[in-house]
């Protein structure tokens, strides 16, 4: 039962609403496929991973089936593996680090930038060590990471730089686009992503054409050649019908991910009235976010979740357990405190809803909401009822 006064439900993400629109071209091209049976690796999944490698103003693109996969091709593709070590962040999807974990090499972890939430650049170099072969920033939340900093580091030390672009489809950093400034890149095409498939999917871009070929094989069984095989590969491979079906909405992407930016500017604006105890998300002066999603910060985190629960809007925490605190990850020797800012943020950031298809009342009714906590909660006001 609602019991702040609000009965406007406002869902966190909205996948209904983008493939009611799309419904009609959607069907026509799995209607296709199902006419072909090209099943695996069908004409649309070339034609896609060209379509992609234009969009991301990269050279090559290559299909697989999640962006855990991926990133973990793109690492396999430079020769990371057992022994090696690959520098990441604390703060992220526990697939940025157990993509590193399946080459057989060691995640070493981060700290974040107090104001982007990306990698802090100032605290690579002393993470460096013999043993280190990359550097995995991460775009977190559709910020590009400060990647000319990360770049200047790995050519230093002749590290690969594999971008995790999985939240950043489209993003930019000074003007290029996410996922070409690296040695190569991953993106995800999961469902609720800025562009995700109807299931998992994923893609490496890359401007070396060797590394796509080299990608291309492992995810097919070692494979060029039917019965064949040059590599011990997988079967990684990007399947046809998702591969028709992101071909549909990548030509929607850009005006999906401006609308983000549109809705992003707008909670910022009314928003900025509760400045202190909302903290507003920080775009830097180098990078053009896609906002996957719109992450705030707050020290009453579980009271104001909860409080929006009730009012009908769903929310997030992307992500509430740091990689270095997992249970999965308590070999790597971390401790709490380690570090700071990645655990202070893990218990304040909350998502509020974001999809291209919001609207500017459904946004309203949410800062309407997070105000009327605010009001009921200040210490000045916490006797007055709510507006």
């Amino acid at each position: 039962m609602n019991t702040n006064g609000h009965s406007r439900q406002v869902p966190f993400v909205d996948l209904a609403v983008q493939h009611q629109a799309l419904e009609t071209e959607i069907n026509e091209v799995i209607s296709k496929v199902l006419h072909r049976t090209n099943f695996i690796l069908g004409d649309d999944v070339a034609l896609f991973e060209q379509e992609f490698a234009d969009f991301c103003e990269t050279g090559y693109a290559v299909g697989a089936d999640s962006g855990t996969s991926a990133l973990e091709l793109a690492l396999r593709a430079y020769g990371i593996g057992p022994g090696d070590e690959v520098i990441t962040v604390a703060n992220t999807f526990i697939a940025s680090a157990l993509a590193i974990s399946y080459t057989g090499a060691t995640p070493v972890l981060v700290d974040i930038d107090p104001q982007t939430y990306n990698m802090d650049v100032s605290l690579i170099e002393s993470a460096i060590t013999p043993r280190t072969k990359a550097i995995l920033p991460v775009h977190l939340y559709g910020q590009p990471a400060d990647m000319d900093a990360i770049l200047e580091i790995a050519n230093q030390y002749e590290l690969v730089v594999i971008e995790d672009a999985c939240q950043a489809h489209g993003a930019r950093y000074k003007g290029k686009r996410a996922g070409s400034i690296g040695h190569a890149a991953a993106f995800s095409f999961y469902p609720a992503k800025n562009l995700g498939a109807c299931g998992d999917g994923g893609i490496v871009v890359t401007n070396d054409a060797q590394t796509a070929q080299s990608i291309r094989l492992m995810r097919n069984y070692g494979s060029t050649k039917k019965y064949e095989h040059m590599v011990q590969g997988f079967n990684r491979r990007l399947d046809t019908i998702q591969a028709a079906i992101l071909r549909v909405k990548l030509r929607e992407l850009e005006n999906w991910n401006q609308a983000r930016r549109r809705h992003a500017a707008l909670y910022n604006q009314l928003l900025s009235d509760f400045d202190g105890s909302i903290i507003l998300p920080t775009e830097a002066d180098f990078a053009e976010s896609v906002y996957h999603l719109f992450v705030v910060r707050t020290d009453d985190r579980e009271a104001l979740q909860a409080y929006l629960q009730q009012a009908g809007i769903s929310t997030g925490i992307h992500y509430p357990i740091p990689v270095h605190l997992q249970p999965a990850y308590q070999n790597l020797g971390y401790q709490k405190g380690d570090f700071p800012i990645t655990e202070r943020y893990a218990e304040q950031i909350l998502s509020l809803p974001m999809y291209p298809e919001l609207t500017p009342d459904l946004i309203e009714a949410v800062v309407k909401a997070v105000g009327n906590y605010m009001i009921a909660h200040s210490p000045i006001n916490a006797s007055q009822p709510s507006v």
